[in-house]
């Protein structure tokens, strides 16, 4: 108990909530199934038609630095993640820049991506074939609002999800509420719903993964500028257990969302 005040210090007093390119990522389902305790990962990423909403373009980008390191202890998993660096080149525009949004002549944008500090809990018993968890965190205003990418606020998420471990299969799913500033003055929040579906099979000496997962507003009145709705399938091959490369075709279904690209990333379990 005592571990898990701890880390819901570290983590709530930010909660108040920051546009995004990218859906929030999974939890670290597979510190729950086995016996590693350390899960690391660094990668990079190539987004073809993604839209940077503020700035009104549609373009190409880059993501390098994409990192998460998360340790497990007892029940809980403390996760910080996040991307470094961000590089945009817009090919078409869709609308006018939104207010403070500079313009870029030469179509180039780039800023620092997010970061996120995350706490994930079991709450089911050892025993249990399901670990029932419950997640909460905030992601950080370490982007610029005049670059158009992202906004300079945060986040607040909170999802309730499990993990299924049976001999080579293992599935992941989450769902649950982000908290969400906008730059309307009028409507300053917004609600969404957060989900993440995972499954991998580690029968083969490659292993294959498909993930979904997103945000959707709420029915109450249309998507608000800078906080669409976001969805997008992943299909990867992983190569090795405990140190592993991962690539992941990315196919987007919400027009925020990329029409396609690709993820490549490195890690280990300890």
């Amino acid at each position: 108990m005592r571990k898990l005040i701890v880390a819901a210090v570290l983590t709530l007093p930010m909660s108040t909530a920051q546009a995004q390119l990218r859906p929030l990522e999974p939890m670290q389902a597979r510190l729950f199934s086995g016996t590693s305790s350390i899960a690391a990962e660094l990668g990079g990423s190539r987004l073809i038609d993604q839209r940077a909403s503020l700035a009104g373009e549609n373009g190409n980008l880059w993501e390098a630095g994409n990192f998460s390191l998360a340790w497990r202890t007892g029940r809980v998993i403390l996760e910080a993640a996040g991307t470094a660096q961000r590089f945009f080149r817009a090919t078409s525009s869709f609308d006018d820049p939104y207010q403070d949004v500079e313009s870029a002549t030469d179509g180039r944008r780039h800023d620092s991506g997010d970061y996120r500090l995350s706490t994930t809990v079991r709450v089911t018993p050892n025993r249990s074939p399901i670990a029932g968890t419950v997640r909460f965190g905030t992601r950080l205003p370490t982007t610029d609002n005049t670059t158009g990418l992202d906004r300079d606020a945060v986040d607040f998420f909170a999802t309730l999800g499990g993990v299924l471990n049976r001999r080579s299969l293992l599935i992941s799913g989450e769902a649950g509420l982000g908290i969400h500033t906008t730059r309307e003055q009028r409507f300053e929040q917004d609600d969404l719903l957060l989900y993440a579906l995972r499954a991998e099979y580690s029968a083969f000496p490659l292993i294959p993964s498909i993930t979904v997962l997103g945000q959707v507003h709420g029915t109450g009145h249309n998507e608000i500028r800078g906080v669409e709705d976001l969805g997008e399938v992943r299909v990867g091959i992983r190569a090795g257990q405990h140190y592993w490369i991962r690539a992941e075709a990315v196919k987007g279904y919400e027009p925020v969302s990329p029409s396609y690209g690709v993820l490549l990333t490195a890690g280990l379990f300890h």
